[in-house]
């Protein structure tokens, strides 16, 4: 290869490189996204933290559901807990104890049921807010308990397998009266709210 076709060659491959260059400039300028450094709409209420919205620290209400819970719904969700409780009366305890006429009840009660620690010293009967907390997260709600299930997320599905479950032997126990309902939206109603708490949809 003489000089001339060497310099051709050379000048060729120096206009590609500062074409591409140039081009990589122009659209770096064109499309680099620059980060705000505060919103530039400020949502009132929407608290974020580490970049997503805080999660709930306490379940939502459900006892105005409760009247009006699906039964059906109800019992379709308890054959996911049916591999360790029974619910008939006279049913065996199997990984958890047998929970027929459990709405009410004390806690710990069951007998020929070993129980933990945690729960043999909870001390409370289980009304409507105790099975709302402990089914919403049993390990939050009670550090310590045997029970390794998630829980169940969604309000609407919580009061119908309480419902469900008030029809296994509880039928006694009363559904909750507007005094303990508009107590229970108080209490869990997120303190930062300055508006009165409303019923929550499901």
């Amino acid at each position: 290869m003489d000089s001339f076709e060497f310099n051709k060659v050379f000048a060729a491959v120096l206009c590609a490189g500062i074409t591409a260059m140039l081009g990589w400039f122009v659209s770096y300028k064109l499309v680099h996204p620059h980060m705000l450094e505060e919103d530039a709409v400020q949502i009132e209420g929407a608290a974020v933290v580490a970049g997503g919205p805080a999660k709930p620290q306490v379940p939502d209400p459900i006892m105005h559901l409760i009247a009006t819970a699906d039964i059906a719904k109800g019992e379709k969700l308890s054959k996911a807990c049916a591999a360790c409780h029974s619910f008939d009366n006279g049913g065996p305890h199997k990984v958890g104890p047998n929970l027929y006429a459990v709405v009410g009840a004390a806690s710990g009660a069951k007998s020929g049921f070993t129980y933990s620690s945690a729960m043999a010293g909870y001390g409370k009967a289980w009304g409507y807010d105790e099975l709302n907390h402990f089914l919403w997260k049993p390990k939050k709600y009670m550090p310590g308990t045997k029970m390794n299930y998630n829980g169940l997320r969604k309000p609407g599905d919580r009061a119908a397998i309480i419902a469900w479950m008030r029809t296994k032997g509880s039928a006694g126990f009363a559904n909750p009266s507007d005094a303990q309902i508009a107590a229970e939206v108080a209490k869990l109603a997120p303190p930062e709210a300055d508006a009165p708490a409303e019923v929550p949809a499901e």
